[in-house]
């Protein structure tokens, strides 16, 4: 057998690899919906509702999973479904073959939300991790330049070629993992006598729900992350959408207007340079953030997310407005880039003090209130953007964000991030009962 890597050797591996193949895939993932496909803006933003709509029903049965059986193999599944989802939206010839490549998406990358993370923790401890959620997500951005090189490489001679090679690597990378990725801190959860394998995750589902319900600011933290994906949803459909048809491209001009595109090397070159320029603005926020900012500290934490969000409402809004190329490409990177910085100061901020059974789920539902945000958001910006006007839904999904800043006054004032005591954590439970 294989020796196993350093636990955080193998985070990296994992997240250069992530970066590398999924920019592959996202670089012309809208050029090739648009044209490839023909799909209009509602269309565009139904595909995420459909990829959401999936996380929102499994990411706490995986999460449990994780929890329950092992955060490795969690991963390990999810790598694998993914890229055969990818292989799947590669070879697509109609929407509803896209959205089948969706839903497979939806299903299998929530084997990996909450796992990866508490997988981590458990292996290095908390207070390492912190440091790594950081240094992790520049591993990833270093790498996604490279996937984003690639992806123009093979989208100039076809746009099919990146997601069928992403689907390729993201199987390649699962099976890599399985062989050399360690578990040595999890610790199986010991079922009581005569407790069935179904009545062991209720448990596990109950118990992160008590932790959440005892602590109300880790509630708070919860629908924050709501909102975060109701307004990231329309930006992230349709930005590209934005940029190539209401902005337009220097030298291509807004040929959607006319009737269509015609693919060629200059347009994917021009998504591959604003893609990579906003990672490499966003590695260079990550470095300043490992430097100067504290990952620990409750009120600290909520307050710098706070500004972050106060400055992605304005991105967001002017990028929507913006009829100038330049404008618009200084917004779409310093929107990037800020979500880059607040990521991993969102994942410190869910991960403050709380207990290594139930990590993975609580993860989980963080990242499905991020699900339930993009599958409410996603509609109605879609209709706004096809009955009024694209420019008029992104400043709807930059405003969608707005009200997280008065939870982040209240999360502040109310006290620290944790797990609730024990006893608090058992009368939430005997009250479920």
């Amino acid at each position: 057998m294989s020796p196993k890597l350093r636990a955080t050797t193998a985070y990296l591996v994992y997240s250069a690899g992530e970066g590398v193949f999924f920019r592959l895939m996202t670089t012309i993932y809208s050029v090739f919906a648009i044209l490839e496909l023909g799909l209009d803006p509602l269309q565009l933003v139904l595909m995420g509702t459909i990829l959401e709509g999936t996380y929102l029903l499994f990411e706490v049965p995986t999460g449990v999973i994780a929890d329950t059986f092992g955060r490795r193999a969690s991963i390990v599944v999810g790598l694998i479904g993914t890229g055969v989802a990818f292989l799947l939206l590669g070879i697509a010839d109609s929407f509803a073959v896209a959205l089948l490549s969706q839903v497979l998406w939806g299903i299998f990358a929530t084997f990996q939300s909450g796992a990866d993370v508490a997988w981590l923790t458990d292996e290095i401890g908390e207070e390492p991790a912190r440091e790594y959620y950081v240094r992790g997500e520049q591993v990833w951005h270093v790498a996604a330049l490279a996937g984003i090189a690639a992806g123009v490489g093979l989208g100039s001679i076809d746009l099919r070629l990146p997601i069928l090679v992403c689907g390729a690597g993201y199987v390649l990378l699962g099976a890599f993992l399985l062989l050399r990725m360690p578990e040595e801190r999890f610790r199986r959860r010991e079922r009581a006598l005569g407790e069935r394998v179904h009545q062991g995750l209720t448990r596990t589902v109950r118990e992160g729900v008590a932790q959440v319900r005892a602590h109300h600011v880790l509630l708070l933290i919860i629908v924050v992350a709501a909102l975060h994906g109701a307004s990231t949803e329309g930006f992230d459909r349709l930005s590209d959408l934005h940029v190539l048809c209401d902005v337009g491209l220097p030298g291509i001009g807004t040929p959607c207007a006319e009737g269509g595109v015609q693919v060629g090397f200059n347009l994917v070159v021009w998504f591959g340079v604003l893609d990579g320029v906003a990672l490499l603005i966003g590695f260079a926020g990550l470095q300043l953030l490992r430097k100067r900012a504290h990952l620990t500290g409750h009120a600290h934490v909520a307050r710098v997310l706070g500004v972050i969000d106060v400055l992605l409402i304005a991105g967001v809004v002017v990028f929507g407005l913006s009829r100038s190329f330049w404008l618009a490409v200084a917004t779409f990177w310093a929107v990037g880039a800020l979500r880059s910085v607040q990521e991993p100061l969102f994942t410190a901020w869910v991960n403050q003090g709380l207990e290594s059974a139930t990590r993975a789920t609580i993860n989980s539902m963080a990242t499905q209130a991020d699900a339930i945000g993009q599958t409410a958001g996603g509609p109605v910006v879609g209709i706004i953007a096809r009955r009024v006007s694209v420019p008029s839904s992104l400043v709807t999904s930059g405003l969608l964000r707005a009200p997280a800043l008065l939870l982040y006054l209240v999360a502040i004032r109310r006290g620290s991030v944790g797990t609730a005591e024990p006893d608090r954590i058992e009368e939430e439970l005997s009250l479920e009962e």
